[in-house]
């Protein structure tokens, strides 16, 4: 079965309007093939002020829907994407490139944070306070925020947009969809396993989930309309520096997650085996197209003999390949743009001495608009020039250290603060690494690489990577909004530090 028939059947399957993909102004390729698979409607900045309009009015109404109530259609969206897995995720796989593996896995991290969320809608708690005044209570509440704008990026097409929207909506807000204009045809099929779940609770108001389709000026109508509380905008570091601005000078609160140039350090007392395959897909894996992919490794001039050669033959052999009919573990990039990003990169890292392995096209059978390229690893002299920069393919640059501490420098010498890791059985390096004087990362791992986090935890990192956190531990905050209360319950009025203001 050819790309085409394959997004047709699976779109249908999942419920979505041929009428909505078949005939619009926004052109959609598969990196798969190249070939086109859709042409969607593009909305307008007119229909991104309808949107807000009706998310505001459904705010008035969910924001009093007691949390576990609002828990429940979290419950019944996660039953329903158990349901459309196998289909949404082999969209995710047409539409990003991923294997069928990880389309699986993206749509099962939906499905987690919704369980996640479930429970969450019976902890949204506060604190109650000492206070020093007597006969008084000092507490704290949460209460729902408002309107909320998620702007995505093609790499994670549904998950980010469910950390998003799953804790969101617990916490009483609307949700309004921008996804990538690469990868709208996932965001269609979520917003149809969505309306069934919908359908099933039975009283949402309207306007409370909406999906906006469209390229930057949709986005830009999204976030400088002052009615849409919190944007949470996953992208480039480029990107955030547009966004957060905007959002800021009308005083909103936005989540920025942003580029990683994450790094990773294997020490003399590592497992180099386990090392080998961490870092082959921490590297290689989406094609070197997560936000949290390895791109510098520093490697202690001890075993860099021994773990660098096999990682050499690892670059030269893996498997890169279709997607969907084959087993391969590299699968294409995004477009033209991200593999001709790939090729200058290389040529940079030449000038500046580097060697590389890898980095060609990669011929494959009945994909040839598509870019394939193998994975390329790069032995540099130095961090230097394009090493500190984040170029969005399949790059390793590789390094020998002496000293921890100066790796330890070298690694956070850069501007993105995202992920990174240590691959050591030495407890010393290990809690030096994850310390305050170790890793400036929001994501610090041991003996695993810096790809493939869980939703228990907060995601997000540092610096250039914006601050923001989404998904697990209480990230949940982000999307409320905090008061606190002093309750008097005496027959006096003490005032706080002692004041006295008798009439």
């Amino acid at each position: 079965m050819n790309v085409l028939t394959l997004t047709e059947t699976t779109l249908n399957r999942l419920g979505v309007d041929k009428a909505a993909w078949s005939a619009g102004d926004l052109a959609i390729d598969s990196p798969v093939t190249g070939e086109r698979i859709a042409q969607v409607k593009a909305n307008s900045a007119d229909d991104v002020a309808r949107a807000v309009a009706a998310a505001k009015a459904a705010f008035d109404t969910w924001r009093q829907v007691p949390a576990p109530r609002r828990g429940e259609l979290i419950r019944l969206l996660g039953e329903e994407l158990r349901a459309s897995k196998e289909d949404l995720g082999r969209l995710v796989s047409i539409e990003a490139g991923k294997s069928v593996s990880e389309g699986q896995g993206e749509v099962q991290e939906m499905i987690d944070i919704c369980d996640f969320a479930v429970g969450l809608s019976r902890q949204l708690y506060g604190l109650t306070i000492a206070t020093e005044r007597p006969g008084h209570r000092m507490m704290e509440q949460w209460h729902p925020l408002g309107v909320v704008g998620v702007i995505s990026a093609f790499n994670f097409p549904v998950a980010v947009w469910s950390w998003n929207a799953a804790l969101a909506l617990v916490c009483g807000n609307p949700v309004i969809w921008k996804p990538s204009e690469k990868s709208p045809l996932t965001a269609m099929g979520s917003m149809a396993i969505l309306k069934r779940a919908l359908d099933r609770f039975g009283d949402a108001p309207e306007g409370l989930v909406s999906l906006i389709n469209g390229c930057g000026d949709v986005g830009a109508a999204l976030v400088e309309n002052r009615d849409v509380a919190l944007i949470s905008a996953t992208g480039s570091t480029r990107m955030g520096r547009i966004v957060g601005p905007k959002v800021a000078e009308r005083f909103g609160r936005s989540i920025l997650e942003l580029g990683g140039n994450n790094a990773g350090i294997v020490t003399p007392s590592a497992d180099l085996d386990m090392t080998l395959r961490a870092v082959a897909f921490g590297a290689m894996g989406t094609a070197g197209q997560r936000c949290t992919t390895l791109r510098r490794l520093f490697v202690h001039e001890t075993v860099y003999a021994q773990l660098v050669p096999a990682l050499r033959a690892a670059y030269e052999s893996v498997s890169v390949g279709n997607p969907l009919d084959s087993d391969a573990l590299v699968g294409p990039l995004i477009d033209a743009g991200a593999f001709e990003a790939m090729q200058a990169a290389l040529v940079a890292a030449r000038e500046l001495g580097g060697v590389v392995t890898g980095g060609e096209r990669v011929s494959v059978a009945g994909a040839e608009d598509g870019y394939y390229a193998r994975p390329a690893l790069v032995e540099m002299p130095q961090q230097s020039g394009v090493v500190c920069e984040e170029t969005f393919a399949p790059i390793l640059y590789v390094m020998k250290y002496t000293e921890l501490n100066d790796a330890i420098a070298r690694h956070n010498a850069v501007g993105a603060g995202l992920s990174s890791c240590i691959f050591t059985m030495d407890m010393r390096e290990a809690e030096t690494f994850i310390s305050a004087a170790g890793s400036d990362c929001g994501i610090a791992n041991v003996n695993i690489a810096t790809s493939g986090a869980e939703i228990g935890g907060a995601f997000g990192g540092e610096k250039e990577t914006g601050g923001g956190r989404e998904s697990g531990s209480d990230a949940w905050k982000g999307y409320m909004r905090r008061a606190t209360n002093t309750i008097n319950y005496s027959a006096e009025l003490p005032l706080a530090q002692g004041v006295s203001f008798d009439i």
